[in-house]
């Protein structure tokens, strides 16, 4: 399970297609081991398309261009400068990494190389996985088949949890909300195939559409692993819709104090009478006196839910739970119907990655990613960038201060307490000063299904270590070589991996405009999460506590539901609007980032002459140019169908357009006036921070 926090993206997909780039106006970037020097734009005039004017759609003229030119391939469902990045790390650097451990003979066992060496080679061996076929999963299946009642199939329920197949509850441990120093034992809702509640009670064609594939796909998947059952999907729908019924949503779950209930762990024997949950925690190796559930009404509804429900029909979920899970390592026919219901029907990706390719994603995975990160960092990452963008930082969080300080809003007393929390924000770049121990995990060349519970298994172990002890502050939620960025509220930090320290998001070589439009647009995006509607209610020292006076908080109740109202009407897809209530934390990032990002250029500035204008843009220009080209971005339909529904980030395309209508500096360098569809009224607009 994953802890609160913040992302710049969510989904970070491994890409397979770089776009061309063309010198127009650009410095070149080159790594120090890359053998031949590779040009990148600081930003790159060909994006652009004079069909429209920048004061009407700025995002169709900064990259209408680049998105002719570089349509969707067939195994994605968007594509945009995070999947490119990401496909060069993946495919070139991480690629190169795996073919030197692969190649060489005398890989030391228990090393690093040879860990790597052999999950690749375990991926590819498709002989031995078509041969094994289930045989790797029997003592699982074989398990399932023997549950006579309800507690012997909780209790199974919580053992297979610790190989990763999940269940109608999860358990994780983090950072305890109102004491952040300590861990906690976490318990959250869980088990929903489709991933989120509205799948399964929305009544619009494709929704409908989506449940009657589920069905046949379930149906597939039992035919394909042997596994008779009569209407196997439409009984596994059936439950799941029940289940879902009891599930708060999304934007629900978004409420840090309504998702905070500290119980006795004893009391969920009042809670849910029927269910033996402290038997479903004992089988994870979890036991602990305290737990933080998030709802405590979803334990009585399970209680009810699971008393009815067949024990046949417990077991085909969770066996379905189990060959879904895994799927990915089983034989070509099971591998092949998941994707078609999760990639194709879903997210409407037509093909899938080829193999060698889907091996470096699954060798990834090894050790949280960081088996291969910190040898990724070691040749890849230099040094120099962690001074440049510390400095960038403190930058930030000095114009911050003085964003503060300004505001009309809110009043001393709080400006006081907001300003102590900046001053406490603590960040992490590049990779981690010290790594896990992954000796325990343990690869064979042809094992991969056992290789890939070794890892998960590591994993939880590393889970249960945590319970009862001290947060260890120097942890990272993200490995290094990942196109991202967080904020982590209960540690009051911001983190930038390595990965994301790369053109276009960030250039040595490249004029300020470029680099505090882009990488500094992302620290201030960060920064401005530990302010949005969910990091505001965390204090300087993590703490889930209330540090406004309350015509503060109203005041900024006010500004966040205009901007929720705002974004509430962009129409994203036919009848389909965003929804502004799950997406105004990152929205709130993103204008706050901008805002930051501008001034803290501005305040670069001062004493230096004015930057001559680049290809006949100002300097003002190519910053708002450099924000838009961090986000071009193509998506099918059906993956912006499902991201309107789970995923807190607004689309690309109003990620851009959207904040910019707030911003009067966009409005000077471009020359926005009344009547252009760029424009607001002055009363409309929206400046929080």
């Amino acid at each position: 399970m994953k802890r609160l926090i913040t992302r710049f993206l969510v989904w970070t997909t491994p890409a397979l297609l770089i776009a061309a780039c063309s010198n127009s106006g650009k410095t070149s970037s080159t790594d120090s081991n890359d053998s031949m020097m590779k040009t990148i734009p600081a930003f790159d005039t060909t994006s652009i398309d004079k069909a429209y004017r920048p004061q009407d759609d700025f995002d169709s003229f900064a990259n209408g261009n680049w998105k002719k030119l570089n349509p969707i391939p067939s195994t994605e469902g968007t594509w945009g400068a995070f999947g490119i990045l990401d496909k060069e790390n993946s495919e070139v650097k991480l690629k190169g990494i795996i073919d030197a451990a692969t190649q060489n003979k005398n890989n030391e066992v228990g090393s690093d190389e040879q860990k790597i060496a052999d999950m690749y080679r375990s991926f590819m061996d498709t002989v031995t996985i078509e041969k094994l076929g289930l045989a790797p999963l029997k003592s699982y299946i074989d398990k399932i088949n023997s549950v006579n009642d309800l507690n012997q199939w909780v209790k199974l329920s919580g053992e297979l949890q610790k190989i990763g197949v999940s269940s109608v509850l999860g358990i994780y441990v983090d950072a305890d909300d109102r004491n952040s120093k300590m861990n906690a034992v976490k318990w959250v809702q869980s088990g929903l195939s489709l991933g989120e509640k509205s799948y399964y009670s929305g009544k619009d064609e494709r929704m409908t559409m989506i449940r009657d594939e589920f069905v046949k796909h379930v149906d597939k998947m039992m035919a394909l692993s042997a596994k008779p059952f009569l209407n196997a999907g439409q009984t596994l729908l059936q439950f799941e819709t029940q289940l879902a019924a009891y599930q708060m949503s999304n934007v629900e779950m978004r409420d840090p104090i309504k998702t905070y209930n500290k119980i006795a762990m004893a009391d969920l024997k009042t809670l849910s009478k029927n269910v033996n949950w402290i038997e479903f925690a004992a089988a994870q190796g979890i036991s602990t006196d305290t737990i933080i559930v998030h709802n405590k009404k979803y334990y009585t509804d399970l209680n009810t839910l699971l008393s009815k429900t067949p024990l046949e029909t417990l077991k085909l979920y969770t066996y379905y739970k189990l060959i879904s899970t895994f799927s990915t390592y089983l034989t070509k026919d099971i591998k092949n119907e998941k994707f078609n219901f999760y990639g194709t029907i879903k997210s409407g990706i037509k093909e899938q990655k080829k193999r060698d390719i889907q091996a470096i994603d699954i060798t990834e995975g090894l050790g949280d990613g960081n088996i291969l990160g910190r040898l990724y960092v070691k040749k890849y990452f230099p040094e120099s960038s962690k001074k440049k963008v510390a400095e960038m930082i403190e930058n930030v969080r000095a114009v911050y201060g003085e964003r503060i300080e300004k505001l009309t809003w809110m009043s001393a007393a709080t400006k006081d307490m907001a300003k102590k929390k900046l001053s406490s924000f603590t960040y992490k770049i590049g990779y981690p000063d010290k790594w896990d121990d992954y000796s325990t995990i343990t690869v064979k060349s042809n094992a991969l299904l056992e290789n890939v519970i070794s890892n998960t298994l590591w994993s939880h172990e590393k889970m249960l270590k945590d319970i009862g002890k001290p947060v260890d502050k120097s942890r990272w939620y993200m490995a290094p070589q990942m196109v991202n960025a967080y904020y982590n509220p209960l540690n009051n930090e911001v983190v930038f991996p390595a990965g994301i320290l790369q053109a276009p998001f960030f250039n040595a070589n490249a004029d300020d405009a470029v680099n505090y439009g882009g990488i500094i647009a992302v620290i201030g995006h960060e920064f401005t999460h530990g302010f949005d509607d969910q990091g505001a209610q965390y204090d300087d020292q993590g703490n889930l506590k209330n540090w406004w006076t309350e015509e503060d908080g109203k005041n900024f109740s006010i500004l966040g539901k205009k901007y929720i109202s705002y974004f509430s009407n962009f129409e994203a897809l036919p009848g389909i609007h965003i929804n502004g209530e799950l997406t105004i934390g990152e929205n709130i990032a993103d204008l706050g980032g901008l805002t930051l990002a501008y001034y803290a250029l501005v305040r670069s500035m001062k004493g230096k002459s004015e930057p001559a204008p680049i290809d006949g843009f100002t300097w003002q220009q190519r910053f708002y140019l450099s924000w838009a080209q961090v986000w071009h971005n193509n998506i099918k339909a059906e993956e912006l169908r499902n991201r309107l529904q789970t995923d807190p980030h607004s689309p690309a395309r109003y990620r851009i357009n959207g904040p910019l209508k707030h911003l009067p500096e966009f409005y000077e360098a471009w020359g926005v006036k009344e009547g252009d569809k760029m424009w607001i009224p002055a009363d409309q607009r929206v400046s929080i921070w």
